[in-house]
């Protein structure tokens, strides 16, 4: 469609030409004078590059809300669960410029995550009954917080597949912990955080026999359970103390998202469920599949818990029982105590997100066509009156629907997830009609859909879920890409949209790919909260925050034999190991102790041995070990695997094994 271009149009797009692949000297009287006028797209004006790259007005607009030039950094970061590459993405805004993959579960070679002694033993602490596990599947990042505000000091992750939760400190954006209860199978209400993360929120999703034990699908409804963790996270040390942790256990109903309360409702959280019919399918055997099983009945149920009082409970081991080596508050102790509560909520409800002053809970049914807004004061009121419709199968009480909320919106076709902003309003992922929906918490009326590309699943706004939204911008993550993007093939990338909200009508910015995993939940931060570091203090090992025992000095590189075997202490500086030549025997175990001791910002060594799987990445002060078997005679090249200065290529040596 042909546009308009106005003379004002012209100069603020020429004032970021390299936008349009051209770079112009001038722009004086809105006819911008180009500085190189080969190729097909030159022209003696915007306008005409316009029109050959057929770019609207409306196009323009967007690349200069986006554009970074070199140099500018973004004003928010997201980080973005990485799916089952098992990883977060960490990504710029508004320019949408991946800036870092963290590695989480698995093995990443780039920055040697799995390979040296410290990761690989990170990586198998996760492990569960002796089972290598060597991938996870991300679903939901949480940021800590202070106040209920994000504080950018530490990220949690969840690892859906395996029920796992890992801890990243962001001062080097690296991950120190990954923890399992050993109590469930499954989790996706994870990871979420109380309002100053005193504990760290993981609930199950599928429910089966605590503790991995086995029981037949017959005994679904009397031995299957789901539970809701509370992890105790220690933040001077920054890690999960899980001898401080304990769990609530939850019916056999499919726990989906979590949320915690803040101001309002802070000390309480929220946790969807759905597939309270129970259903385990069996469609080789005539049931109906689950799908279908877990889809009749007209509402789920909102579970509510307090979890400032559980925590209390918890800590006087006579109201738990030990199952996997946690303590676990049961059903009947939560009910007896008035720690856990029902509301019924729209069908297999998806979006379970508190509202900034904590007073509402906005919960999506993917079945239903609303967001429903449930009441903190009503729902208060009905639990300290006991006013009670009835109890579930399990116990538990069920407060009235009707007098729970304070009212519905018509959102269309598949709601899912809602984010808030600085101006009363939500912004709610509508799966089935492909829509962000805008929409006023104070009237409970949609103002405006914008259509994306295609899929929508989760959404994301500038601290969208803490107590003090930015709003200014939504990210659409769309779980299809097809037409979006060059041909890749049958698998395609994921596609997130960014969309300008901070105007009368929503703007789409930017389309962009994502071609790792499936991800699925994502937080955004303003930037200038976060403050890594630029080089570890020297010898340090990054999971411990400390100086290691085996960190190298200059001058100290040295080859010692001991009995547990060869221990090489090497030292990596621009543009040489010391020692460079190390000769050891077959069958010797190898030791080798390795200290970057450059300070400066960047420096970054790598160091690998061919054909001996060896491969590390030293970041400026950094010091790792690595353990192995010299099995094979033969010379085996080292060399730095990182571009580090002119001479990258002769900073390398000889690995020797002889008979």
């Amino acid at each position: 469609m042909n546009q308009v271009i106005t003379r004002a149009t012209l100069a603020t797009a020429c004032g970021s030409l390299a936008l349009l692949g051209l770079g112009f000297t001038s722009c004086g009287g809105g006819n911008p004078t180009p500085s190189n006028t080969s190729g097909s797209t030159s022209g003696s004006s915007v306008q005409e590059l316009m029109s050959a790259r057929g770019l609207s007005e409306a196009d323009v607009t967007a690349a200069l809300k986006t554009y970074m030039p070199s140099g500018k950094k973004d004003e928010y970061v997201i980080f973005a669960s990485g799916g089952h590459g098992g990883n977060v993405i960490t990504i710029g805004v508004p320019s949408m410029r991946i800036l870092k993959y963290i590695a989480v579960f698995g093995p990443e070679p780039w920055q040697g995550y799995g390979y040296g002694d410290q990761t690989s033993d990170l990586i198998k602490s996760g492990n569960l009954e002796g089972e290598d596990l060597s991938w996870g599947d991300v679903h939901h990042p949480a940021l800590s917080e202070t106040a209920g505000d994000y504080d950018g000091e530490y990220l949690f992750v969840n690892d859906k597949a395996n029920a796992r939760i890992a801890v990243i400190d962001l001062k080097d954006f690296a991950t120190k912990q990954i923890v399992q209860s050993g109590l469930i199978e499954s989790d996706h209400g994870g990871c979420f955080v109380t309002p100053d993360t005193e504990y760290v929120l993981e609930g199950s999703q599928y429910p089966a026999p605590f503790a991995g034990a086995y029981a037949p699908i017959s005994e679904f409804q009397s031995t299957y359970r789901g539970a809701m963790i509370f992890w105790k996270f220690d933040r001077s040390i920054g890690r999960i103390d899980k001898s401080k942790s304990f769990a609530m256990e939850l019916p056999p109903y499919m726990q989906d998202l979590s949320d915690s309360g803040k101001l309002a409702t802070d000390g309480w959280m929220f946790v969807n469920s759905f597939n309270t019919e129970m259903a385990v399918g069996g469609n080789m055997e005539g049931e109906p599949p689950m799908e279908s099983g877990a889809s009749q009945n007209d509402m789920d149920y909102l579970s509510i818990i307090n979890w400032k009082k559980a925590a209390e409970l918890a800590a006087n081991p006579a109201n738990t029982s030990i199952i996997a080596g946690m303590p676990v508050i049961s059903i009947e102790t939560a009910v007896a105590n008035d720690l856990l509560f029902e509301v019924p909520e729209p069908k297999s409800p998806h979006g379970c997100d508190v509202t900034p002053d904590g007073k509402e809970i906005v919960v999506s049914g993917k079945l239903d066509t609303h967001a429903t807004v449930y009441n903190w004061e009503k729902i208060k009121g009905l639990i300290d009156a006991k006013d009670f419709v009835g109890n579930d199968t399990f116990g538990i009480p069920i407060l009235d629907f009707e007098k729970s909320i304070r009212g519905q919106v018509e959102i269309g076709l598949g709601p899912l997830h809602t984010q808030f902003d600085a101006d009363g309003f939500a912004y709610t992922s509508v799966f089935i009609e492909t829509v962000v929906a805008k929409w006023s918490l104070k009237d409970l009326k949609v103002v405006e859909k914008l259509p994306v590309h295609y899929n929508i699943g989760h959404l994301m706004a500038a601290e969208g879920d803490t107590v003090s939204p930015d709003g200014k911008y939504v990210v659409a993550m769309n779980k299809w890409a097809l037409d979006r993007f060059q041909a890749v093939g049958p698998l395609l990338p994921q596609n997130f949209q960014l969309v300008d909200v901070s105007g009368e009508s929503m703007q789409l910015l930017y389309d962009m790919p994502l071609p790792l995993g499936e991800p699925h939940y994502a937080q955004m931060i303003k930037a200038d909260k976060l403050h890594p570091e630029e080089s570890y203090p020297l010898g340090t090992d990054p999971l411990t925050d400390s100086i290691d025992p085996f960190a190298v000095k200059a001058g100290e590189e040295r080859i010692e034999r001991k009995a547990d075997g060869v221990h090489i202490y090497m030292t990596a500086v621009r543009s040489h190991f010391k020692p460079d030549t190390v000769t050891v025997k077959k069958g010797e175990t190898v030791h080798m102790h390795m200290t970057n001791i450059e300070t400066a910002h960047d420096a970054t060594h790598g160091f690998c041995i061919g054909s001996y799987n060896v491969n590390i990445s030293l970041e400026p002060g950094e010091h790792s070990n690595m353990t192995f078997v010299a099995d094979r005679v033969g010379v085996f090249p080292m060399y730095c695997t990182e571009f580090c200065s002119a001479l990258h290529l002769e900073m390398a040596g000889y690995f020797l094994v002889e008979e």
